[in-house]
Protein backbone atom coordinates (compact mmCIF):
# COMPACT_ATOMS: atom_id res chain seq x y z
CA UNK A 1 0.00 0.00 0.00
CA UNK A 2 1.31 3.45 -0.90
CA UNK A 3 2.13 5.93 1.82
CA UNK A 4 -0.60 8.51 2.02
CA UNK A 5 0.20 12.19 2.37
CA UNK A 6 -1.71 15.14 3.69
CA UNK A 7 -5.12 15.16 5.37
CA UNK A 8 -6.06 11.76 3.99
CA UNK A 9 -3.06 10.23 5.76
CA UNK A 10 -4.07 11.83 9.05
CA UNK A 11 -7.59 10.44 8.83
CA UNK A 12 -6.40 7.03 7.71
CA UNK A 13 -3.84 6.73 10.51
CA UNK A 14 -6.06 8.17 13.25
CA UNK A 15 -7.42 4.76 14.38
CA UNK A 16 -3.85 3.46 14.75
CA UNK A 17 -2.80 6.43 16.86
CA UNK A 18 -5.97 6.27 18.92
CA UNK A 19 -5.33 2.59 19.64
CA UNK A 20 -1.68 3.29 20.46
CA UNK A 21 -2.47 6.07 22.90
CA UNK A 22 -5.33 4.28 24.63
CA UNK A 23 -3.07 1.25 25.23
CA UNK A 24 -0.35 3.22 27.06
CA UNK A 25 0.72 2.00 30.47
CA UNK A 26 1.52 4.56 33.13
CA UNK A 27 3.72 3.59 36.07
CA UNK A 28 3.07 5.11 39.49
CA UNK A 29 5.90 4.84 42.04
CA UNK A 30 4.30 3.39 45.15
CA UNK A 31 4.45 4.58 48.75
CA UNK A 32 2.81 3.10 51.81
CA UNK A 33 -0.21 5.33 51.06
CA UNK A 34 -0.76 3.31 47.86
CA UNK A 35 -0.77 0.07 49.83
CA UNK A 36 -3.23 1.64 52.28
CA UNK A 37 -5.51 2.51 49.35
CA UNK A 38 -5.20 -1.01 47.89
CA UNK A 39 -6.19 -2.43 51.29
CA UNK A 40 -9.21 -0.14 51.61
CA UNK A 41 -7.64 2.00 54.34
CA UNK A 42 -8.07 5.14 52.21
CA UNK A 43 -11.12 6.22 50.22
CA UNK A 44 -9.46 7.60 47.10
CA UNK A 45 -6.11 7.32 45.36
CA UNK A 46 -4.11 10.55 45.23
CA UNK A 47 -3.63 10.21 41.44
CA UNK A 48 -7.30 9.42 40.83
CA UNK A 49 -6.68 5.76 40.05
CA UNK A 50 -9.52 3.26 40.15
CA UNK A 51 -9.40 -0.40 41.09
CA UNK A 52 -10.09 -2.87 38.30
CA UNK A 53 -13.24 -4.96 38.28
CA UNK A 54 -12.54 -7.88 40.60
CA UNK A 55 -9.67 -6.06 42.32
CA UNK A 56 -5.91 -6.41 41.96
CA UNK A 57 -5.12 -9.37 44.20
CA UNK A 58 -6.43 -10.70 47.53
CA UNK A 59 -5.89 -8.38 50.54
CA UNK A 60 -3.60 -10.87 52.29
CA UNK A 61 -1.25 -10.80 49.27
CA UNK A 62 -1.29 -6.99 49.23
CA UNK A 63 -0.52 -6.94 52.98
CA UNK A 64 2.40 -9.34 52.43
CA UNK A 65 3.72 -7.22 49.54
CA UNK A 66 3.42 -4.12 51.73
CA UNK A 67 5.74 -5.74 54.28
CA UNK A 68 8.17 -7.00 51.64
CA UNK A 69 8.50 -3.62 49.93
CA UNK A 70 8.80 -1.82 53.28
CA UNK A 71 11.80 -4.04 54.14
CA UNK A 72 13.39 -3.46 50.73
CA UNK A 73 12.75 0.30 50.96
CA UNK A 74 14.51 0.61 54.34
CA UNK A 75 17.89 0.86 52.61
CA UNK A 76 16.82 2.44 49.35
CA UNK A 77 16.06 6.06 48.43
CA UNK A 78 14.63 5.15 45.03
CA UNK A 79 11.15 3.68 44.44
CA UNK A 80 10.90 -0.09 44.92
CA UNK A 81 7.31 -0.72 43.79
CA UNK A 82 5.05 0.54 41.02
CA UNK A 83 1.40 0.36 40.11
CA UNK A 84 0.66 0.16 36.41
CA UNK A 85 -2.46 1.80 35.05
CA UNK A 86 -4.24 2.17 31.76
CA UNK A 87 -6.87 4.89 31.44
CA UNK A 88 -6.49 5.46 35.22
CA UNK A 89 -7.47 1.86 36.07
CA UNK A 90 -4.90 -0.25 37.91
CA UNK A 91 -3.82 -3.16 35.73
CA UNK A 92 -0.96 -4.61 37.77
CA UNK A 93 1.89 -4.14 40.19
CA UNK A 94 5.63 -4.77 40.03
CA UNK A 95 8.08 -4.50 42.91
CA UNK A 96 11.56 -5.33 44.07
CA UNK A 97 11.25 -8.25 46.47
CA UNK A 98 14.83 -8.66 47.67
CA UNK A 99 18.37 -7.52 47.00
CA UNK A 100 21.06 -10.04 46.11
CA UNK A 101 24.64 -9.89 47.38
CA UNK A 102 25.68 -8.39 44.00
CA UNK A 103 23.26 -5.48 44.55
CA UNK A 104 20.71 -6.54 41.96
CA UNK A 105 17.06 -6.59 42.89
CA UNK A 106 14.69 -9.44 42.19
CA UNK A 107 11.36 -8.47 40.63
CA UNK A 108 7.97 -9.75 41.62
CA UNK A 109 4.91 -8.85 39.58
CA UNK A 110 1.28 -9.59 38.99
CA UNK A 111 -1.55 -8.54 36.73
CA UNK A 112 -5.09 -7.85 37.87
CA UNK A 113 -7.23 -10.86 36.84
CA UNK A 114 -9.45 -8.64 34.67
CA UNK A 115 -6.38 -7.88 32.51
CA UNK A 116 -4.74 -11.31 32.30
CA UNK A 117 -3.61 -12.29 28.81
CA UNK A 118 -3.66 -8.73 27.44
CA UNK A 119 0.08 -8.00 27.55
CA UNK A 120 -0.19 -5.57 30.45
CA UNK A 121 2.78 -6.93 32.41
CA UNK A 122 4.93 -7.11 29.29
CA UNK A 123 4.25 -3.40 28.78
CA UNK A 124 4.72 -2.58 32.47
CA UNK A 125 8.18 -4.16 32.52
CA UNK A 126 9.03 -2.46 29.22
CA UNK A 127 8.18 0.86 30.89
CA UNK A 128 10.07 -0.01 34.10
CA UNK A 129 13.40 -1.08 32.59
CA UNK A 130 14.44 2.39 31.34
CA UNK A 131 13.45 3.85 34.71
CA UNK A 132 15.55 1.27 36.56
CA UNK A 133 18.48 1.97 34.22
CA UNK A 134 18.14 5.75 34.74
CA UNK A 135 18.08 5.23 38.50
CA UNK A 136 21.44 3.48 38.31
CA UNK A 137 20.41 -0.17 38.52
CA UNK A 138 22.87 -2.26 36.50
CA UNK A 139 20.63 -5.31 36.29
CA UNK A 140 17.61 -7.12 37.68
CA UNK A 141 16.60 -10.71 38.33
CA UNK A 142 13.33 -12.64 38.49
CA UNK A 143 12.10 -16.17 39.04
CA UNK A 144 9.19 -17.96 37.39
CA UNK A 145 7.59 -21.30 37.96
CA UNK A 146 8.48 -23.86 35.31
CA UNK A 147 4.70 -24.20 34.94
CA UNK A 148 4.07 -20.51 34.16
CA UNK A 149 4.83 -19.96 30.46
CA UNK A 150 2.96 -16.63 30.41
CA UNK A 151 5.32 -15.14 33.01
CA UNK A 152 8.29 -16.62 31.18
CA UNK A 153 7.16 -14.87 27.96
CA UNK A 154 6.86 -11.54 29.81
CA UNK A 155 10.51 -11.76 30.80
CA UNK A 156 11.72 -13.04 27.42
CA UNK A 157 9.92 -10.23 25.57
CA UNK A 158 11.70 -7.74 27.82
CA UNK A 159 15.20 -9.10 27.23
CA UNK A 160 15.68 -11.25 30.33
CA UNK A 161 17.75 -14.39 29.82
CA UNK A 162 17.52 -17.72 31.62
CA UNK A 163 20.25 -17.82 34.25
CA UNK A 164 19.54 -21.24 35.76
CA UNK A 165 17.01 -23.18 37.77
CA UNK A 166 16.41 -23.96 41.41
CA UNK A 167 13.97 -25.87 43.59
CA UNK A 168 12.12 -23.87 46.23
CA UNK A 169 10.48 -25.69 49.17
CA UNK A 170 7.30 -23.58 48.83
CA UNK A 171 7.15 -22.76 45.11
CA UNK A 172 8.70 -25.87 43.56
CA UNK A 173 10.84 -25.82 40.42
CA UNK A 174 11.78 -22.31 39.34
CA UNK A 175 13.54 -20.76 36.36
CA UNK A 176 15.95 -17.97 37.33
CA UNK A 177 16.18 -14.96 35.00
CA UNK A 178 18.48 -11.94 34.71
CA UNK A 179 18.89 -8.83 32.62
CA UNK A 180 22.01 -6.68 32.42
CA UNK A 181 20.79 -3.12 32.09
CA UNK A 182 24.25 -1.82 31.17
CA UNK A 183 24.29 -4.06 28.06
CA UNK A 184 20.77 -2.94 27.14
CA UNK A 185 21.83 0.71 27.32
CA UNK A 186 24.76 0.08 24.95
CA UNK A 187 22.71 -1.90 22.40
Amino acid sequence: QAIRKGAAADKASAPFFLEFWTRMIRLHAMTDADFAWLLGEADAHADGLAMPEGGLTPPEVIAMLREVTARVAENEDRPVAWLGSESNVVVGMVSFTKRAANGRYELGYGTAPAFNGQGMMTRMLAALLPIARAQGHDGLTAETSVDNPASQRVLEKNGFIRAGTRDDPEDGALICWAIDLNEEAEA
